[in-house]
């Protein structure tokens, strides 16, 4: 692909983790996990990595003994949300567009890379795995079955928030990717994260992917519609194609303060009414359920698999690895630690830890009473 390393690009690149673009294999380049740049690499790799096959798993099992192929719709299109809205963003240059993005970020080398480096399979496993852990989460509560597909969405949306800063706001400071603070579109910030991130990429897609399949795919399955392969498939892939135009039309809003000289202010502003009108729908229908279910006015109660197991586990990885960095955290010096990263904002991450993990806990412990003796999950 002519001249897609420019030089930006390959600046952050380099500072990174001491590799370039230049030459880099155009479909798939292979590492040694214990010769990237840093330790926590390989470990986050892994995790996601996991979640993501556990997450199939899981999608193809209810598909088979519910009849529900929502979750496999639901895995597959976040991947095809990942390539149409991703790519473009890797390379710029190559889709007309780098007048309008420019260079926004760059992922660090990672065991296994596609694209010219552009992207990690950490990556493209990270959208299924979050993505189908919020949506159990909020599925299992009962939030569509009560409340319609637009509120159980942005429940979706809050709930993937919550997960996703623990993450999002971690990342800057292991390397794991660095943002290119010269391009407008990385501003305004919370701590080092473009708030772009905090509220486009962790609420705002999952929020559009969760409509599109549950309209598409999951309202026709809970009336008991069964699927042709062919009439699942361009289903699926719509709902995965069609999600950056969601996104686009909802981010009108904080885009009209947008264009050369934008006024970060007013879109820092904007995107925290947005953050803040999501969870005042979201939290009160979440706490709501979650006491309908202890109060056992759910007969058809029982723990979620995939959440009991996965949603620990990425809790007390991410856990661990924010423990590893704190000392750099509290010792940085005007938000940069001693090795030149930037840092986030750890009150936001902890906050949404705790969210994360109460939502994990939610729908992850049995009810020894009821589930011996009820055998389905309720399914939207």
């Amino acid at each position: 692909m002519a001249g897609q390393c420019n030089a930006t690009f390959d600046h952050l690149a380099r500072a990174l983790g001491n590799f370039t673009c230049q030459d880099a294999p155009a479909v798939i380049h292979l590492r040694n996990p214990f010769e990237l740049s840093n330790w926590t690499l390989p470990v986050l790799e892994l995790m996601m990595v996991a979640g993501a096959v556990l997450a199939l798993v899981y999608s193809i099992r209810r598909l088979r003994s519910d009849g529900d192929p929502t979750n496999l719709a639901l895995w597959l299109a976040t991947v095809i949300y990942l390539f149409f809205i991703e790519i473009p963003l890797y390379f710029p240059n190559v889709f007309g567009v780098q007048d309008q993005l420019g260079v926004v970020f760059a992922h660090n080398a990672f065991t296994v890379q596609f694209l010219f480096e552009r992207l990690p399979l950490y990556i493209v496993a990270l959208y299924p795995a979050v993505i189908t852990l919020a949506f159990e989460i909020v599925r299992s509560l009962g939030v569509f079955r009560d409340r319609g597909i637009i509120v159980g969405a942005i429940c979706v949306g809050f709930v993937h928030h919550c997960c996703y800063e623990v993450f999002d706001q971690l990342g800057p400071q292991l390397r794991w990717w660095a943002w290119n603070t010269d391009n407008p579109l990385d501003h305004p910030t919370l701590a080092s994260v473009p708030m772009s991130s905090v509220y486009i990429f962790a609420t705002l897609g999952p929020i559009v992917v969760t409509v599109l399949v549950m309209l598409l795919v999951g309202r026709k399955a809970n009336s008991g519609r069964s699927f042709t392969g062919l009439s699942l498939t361009w289903r699926t892939v719509a709902a995965g194609a069609l999600v950056p135009v969601g996104v686009a039309l909802l981010s009108i809003p904080s885009s009209l303060f947008g264009g050369e000289k934008p006024n970060t202010t007013a879109q820092a502003i904007v995107y925290s009414i947005e953050l803040v009108v999501v969870a005042l729908i979201a939290v009160p229908v979440l706490v709501s359920q979650w006491s309908k279910l202890c109060a056992g006015d759910d007969a058809s109660r029982r723990p979620n698999e995939f959440v009991r197991v996965f949603g620990p586990v990425y809790l007390v990885v991410l856990a661990a690895l924010w423990a590893s960095a704190l000392p750099a955290y509290f010792a940085a010096v005007r938000g940069i630690t001693a090795d030149g990263t930037p840092v986030g904002n750890v009150a936001y991450a902890a906050a949404s830890f705790v969210v994360a993990a109460l939502a994990v806990i939610s729908v992850a412990k049995s009810d020894t009473r009821r589930s011996a003796t009820v055998p389905a999950v309720e399914r939207h």
